[in-house]
């Protein structure tokens, strides 16, 4: 089954686009094959992705990615030029869990840590979040793994970097 994950609205300023990604839905996980995500035009075959990303692997928001133009004018992913530096973490709450299923809980507990960004619905509390390149990052982590730990949440990493790695 292919399907597209639901569209987020349109963001003010004329210059953005919408990158698409193509992806393998993962097994017993959600069955959409494609995401569409907010970027800012850079060049005529580039673009700097300007949300943060809930399903697709390997890219961060502020990361440089280019792509190509299919017959309908949809603007296809085909590669990451260039890194933010920034990490994409998802976090995704316990419902039986002390945070219940508020994604707000998860904010609220990640806010002071400098991350922020978007929940993918209500029904899906999943919490998609922007690690700065800049940020404690050994902090961050060891926050996740405690949660974690807590019964507060499980998470991913879907986009490193060699820093976060060595954190």
């Amino acid at each position: 089954m292919s399907a597209t994950a639901p569209d987020r609205s349109r963001p003010s300023e004329d210059e953005y686009v919408k990158i698409w990604f193509r992806f393998v839905p993962r097994e017993g996980w959600l069955p959409y094959d494609t995401e569409g995500l907010w970027a800012m035009a850079v060049g005529a075959d580039t673009a700097r992705i300007s949300n943060v990303p809930f399903l697709q692997d390997g890219v961060a928001e502020g990361d440089l990615v280019r792509f190509e133009a299919d017959p309908a004018g949809l603007r296809w992913a085909t590669g990451r030029v260039e890194s933010s530096g920034n990490c994409t973490v998802r976090i995704l709450p316990i419902p039986d869990g002390p945070l219940g299923r508020s994604a707000q809980a998860v904010h609220d507990l990640v806010a002071p840590l400098g991350l922020g960004g978007e929940v993918f619905s209500e029904e899906l509390p999943l919490v998609a979040l922007t690690v700065p390149a800049g940020a404690d990052l050994p902090r961050i982590k060891a926050f996740l793994i405690e949660g974690e730990a807590k019964g507060w949440w499980h998470f991913e990493e879907a986009c490193t970097t060699e820093a976060w790695e060595v954190a």
